[in-house]
């Protein structure tokens, strides 16, 4: 590079390029793992829809079901309700969710589908939560120990 500032000058913007390529896979592979929760999170809420949601309520009423079922996915993963995490972070754009890692967003994909099942299975809510935290702590545990997960940052 002390020869030629040309060379120096090709080395860095080569360099540059490469970085940018690296942090625009990196994101790829977060929106898909945002994606694929969010395709999950349907899965979730037409269990809630077919053996929560009674029949002949208003429009509020489903909806504060809903709310009431994503917050207990969101307590047994981040610990806190949706409003809880607004509250603390009123200059997000988004929601806790959209700030999560990818490895609470595969978790949380997870957690989606057994908690549709448990659903399916007229376990009660308090119940559920138990179970789904300590199904979170587990494989929180067993993703951060991964070193393929580990690759993905």
């Amino acid at each position: 590079m002390w020869i030629s500032p040309k060379f120096q000058l090709l080395l860095i913007k080569e360099y540059q390029r490469l970085k940018d390529d690296e942090s625009e896979r990196l994101k790829l592979q977060w929106n898909f793992q945002r994606t694929l929760a969010k395709v999950n999170y349907h899965i979730h809420t037409d269990a809630i829809k077919g053996n929560l949601i009674p029949k002949n309520i208003t429009t509020a009423q489903k909806n504060h079901i809903y709310a009431n079922e994503a917050d207990l996915l969101n307590v047994a993963l981040f610990g806190k309700t949706a409003k809880e995490w607004r509250d603390e972070n009123p200059e997000s754009k988004g929601n806790m969710r959209d700030d999560a890692t990818i490895e609470q967003l595969v978790i949380l994909s997870n957690i989606e589908s057994i908690n549709a099942m448990l659903i399916h299975q007229k376990m009660e809510q308090a119940e559920r939560l138990e179970k789904q935290n300590i199904i979170a702590i587990t494989q929180m545990k067993s993703l951060l120990n991964n070193k393929t997960v580990g690759k993905l940052k």
